[in-house]
């Protein structure tokens, strides 16, 4: 930690936004000014109609899209940002999505002959039906991939939260040669740190939504997407588990199949049994974690979600559907428990529920042990020793372009 370095971080969407990517952006950009660097941020913003730079942000006018969860669309070409930019003298541009801010990082690396980091965070495949109808879904997916396989291409240093990425930009056509280094998602560990919560907050939200005081409360927190997996959750709830288990669902979030599963639940009759609180703030959602007992999810599609993890900094352990290319992050009775069908989803609930004080004490310290290490500062030390490898590769790659004559 020597050298300093000046990044520059591209995302289309950042705090106050509640998603995955913002949250990441964010942390990393927290973890990299505590570790002394210099930071930028160039995000896409709806509520601007001229370029301003504030507190290290530099806001770029967006037009929002309002089926890609509300994200802002910026034109990917602007020469007073790139002046902006130019002014900032960044050391690297690391770029974390791949819409117009993406694009524009890109251009920028290359303009200014910089090097290039990109995080591939999201898994498109599963988030196609947002903006293809069915029939053109096979013809989308294939675009997606070769517009992935770009961004990929362009990078000198690519990182993704899970295996998924690796596995995700073969798929793409991504060269082998091309290697994903795996950083896991970081998680606010202090904010989200149990003790933080008193027993009357936790009171208040079981009071809040009718939850019994001796019910075991499960709870799934994210955006409400069909990627999600929440009707998968449902079902098995509905086959396996009973009135007399004495337990709730609590589905905490809100997105465009909120009505679907609310839907879904009256027709499996589980009204009682399953509650949805819509959007709940990030900065408000320590005490509804830390008043449930157990984080469970279905969903395949996430890498390393950052809302799990939130669970486990509050102590819950995680009950996940079992998933090959995320095995790693939930060690059955070690931080969670893991199920693959409605059977073995209700009987790991059933033996949770079933533990005394001192075991739930023993599993839920194990929990928080498995998180700690994903804190702000460690993403800022991980992504560091990434960018120094990207200046390398770029050094090396440079003359390349330049006999090209590619500019």
């Amino acid at each position: 930690e020597g050298f300093i370095m000046r990044i520059a971080l591209f995302t289309e969407t950042y705090p106050p936004q509640i998603n995955g990517v913002a949250t990441h952006v964010k942390s990393l950009k927290d973890g990299l000014e505590q570790l002394g660097h210099q930071v930028l941020i160039v995000t896409a913003d709806i509520n601007t109609r001229r370029h301003y730079l504030k507190d290290n942000i530099l806001h770029c006018p967006a037009l929002e899209m309002k089926r890609l969860y509300g994200y802002g669309l910026s034109s990917p070409v602007d020469i007073r940002r790139l002046r902006i930019i130019q002014n900032f003298q960044p050391d690297v541009i690391h770029i974390h999505n791949e819409f117009s801010i993406g694009l524009f990082g890109v251009a920028a690396a290359r303009i200014l002959k910089l090097p290039l980091v990109y995080t591939l965070h999201t898994m498109y495949d599963d988030y196609i039906y947002y903006v293809a109808p069915r029939p053109f879904v096979r013809v989308t997916k294939r675009f997606s991939h070769r517009y992935i396989k770009f961004f990929a291409e362009q990078a000198d240093c690519i990182t993704g939260p899970s295996k998924k990425c690796d596995e995700y930009l073969k798929a793409a056509g991504v060269e082998a040669g091309k290697e994903v280094h795996v950083i896991p998602n970081p998680v606010e560990l202090d904010d989200f740190s149990p003790q933080r919560v008193s027993e009357e907050e936790k009171k208040a939200f079981r009071a809040k939504y009718s939850l019994p005081e001796d019910a075991l409360i499960a709870c799934f927190v994210g955006r409400l997407g069909r990627e999600k997996s929440v009707d998968v959750l449902l079902r098995y709830w509905a086959e396996a588990i009973h009135p007399e288990d004495n337990m709730r669902l609590v589905v905490i979030g809100d997105g465009p199949v909120k009505a679907e599963l609310e839907e879904q639940a009256k027709e499996l009759g589980l009204s009682d049994a399953v509650i949805f609180t819509g959007k709940v703030e990030h900065s408000a959602l320590p005490p509804y974690l830390a008043g449930c007992n157990i984080y469970a999810t279905a969903s395949l599609s996430d890498t390393n979600s950052i809302s799990m993890k939130e669970g486990m900094a509050a102590g819950l352990p995680v009950l996940q559907l079992y998933d090959e290319l995320n095995a790693d992050q939930i060690v059955d009775g070690v931080n969670g428990f893991v199920f693959r069908d409605a059977e073995e989803f209700a009987g790991k609930l059933r033996k949770f529920r079933d533990m005394d004080r001192q075991q739930r004490e023993t599993l839920c310290g194990s929990v928080m042990e498995s998180v700690s290490r994903y804190s702000a500062a460690n993403l800022g030390r991980n992504l560091i020793s990434v960018y120094e490898k990207a200046i390398v590769t770029h050094s090396e790659r440079e003359p390349v372009f330049a006999r090209l004559n590619i500019r």
